[in-house]
């Protein structure tokens, strides 16, 4: 099977009405532009349909409720002791942590990698961290998890796929959109839970920095919400090559010859 490219469009900007060889060998036309498109990928135009809109704002969906259930769960350990709303959402903890596995889930499931390896450990994890977070759970069940996971560092091994899930999003999206936040984030995480299986950091700190990767998770998903839907679809040319079979592929190589014969490489259309 003939391999594409795999790399991150970082700023898909609309081009003006030219004929260009993108790398992967095909002529793209691109006139009059909307939101929508026509973007200019590696094998070809491509649009954003509805489908592409409800998926991409499924998968925002998802971190917002991972960054909600964190921040909802650090917020109610950090209460004072004299805040009446504290207890009744720290006994609801198991119910936020759910909540924040069906959010990893989603978006370990929604999120758009070229590399499929990646994405399907990046799922693997996801699953066996909320797989053993949910074991915790029903064995401890008149604890709440969250308190639990902090009572007993060593439960991170059961939890901790699910967080190096998250870190590894956030990886890609500040490897792909250049996001401090997020390149932030994806050492926080790691960090914030190896502090917490070993008991190096004082319980005071412990919170302290939860809070900090709390607040960094809340700024991560909001600014979410300020790209493009286009940003988080990336090159749709390349994953339909990949979902394509190699007759496909071979079959899409031959009309992309045909264009580049037809219209000439550096070409501009009238």
């Amino acid at each position: 099977m003939a391999a594409a490219p795999c790399r991150c469009l970082r700023q898909l900007q609309p081009r003006p009405a030219r004929l260009r060889r993108p790398l992967g060998g095909a002529i793209v036309t691109c006139a009059a532009q909307s939101a929508d498109g026509p973007f200019e990928g590696e094998f070809g135009q491509w649009w954003v349909t509805p489908a592409d809109k409800v998926e991409v704002w499924s998968y925002r969906a998802s971190l917002t409720l991972v960054a909600a259930a964190f921040g909802a769960g650090t917020a109610a350990a950090l209460a004072p002791q004299d805040a009446g709303w504290a207890p009744a959402l720290w006994s609801n903890g198991s119910l936020l942590a759910a909540a924040g596995g069906v959010g990893i889930l989603g978006a370990t499931t929604l999120i758009h990698i070229y590399i499929t390896p990646i994405k399907r450990a990046l799922q693997t994890l996801a699953a066996l961290g909320c797989a053993g977070g949910a074991w915790l759970a029903l064995q401890h069940s008149d604890v709440p998890l969250p308190q639990y996971v902090a009572d007993h560092p060593g439960s991170m091994w059961f939890v901790g796929p699910a967080f190096a899930a998250l870190a590894g999003i956030c990886f890609k999206e500040g490897f792909c959109y250049e996001k401090r936040e997020s390149f932030i984030l994806s050492g926080l995480i790691p960090l914030l839970c190896l502090l917490h299986l070993t008991g190096l950091m004082p319980e005071l700190a412990d919170k302290g920095f939860s809070a900090v990767v709390a607040g960094m998770l809340l700024l991560f998903a909001v600014r979410k919400y300020t790209q493009p839907v286009f940003a988080d679809i990336g090159d749709k040319t390349i994953f339909e090559w990949q979902a394509m079979t190699e007759d496909e592929q071979r079959a899409r190589l031959e009309q992309i010859r045909l264009e580049v014969a037809a219209y000439g490489e550096d070409e501009e259309v009238v």
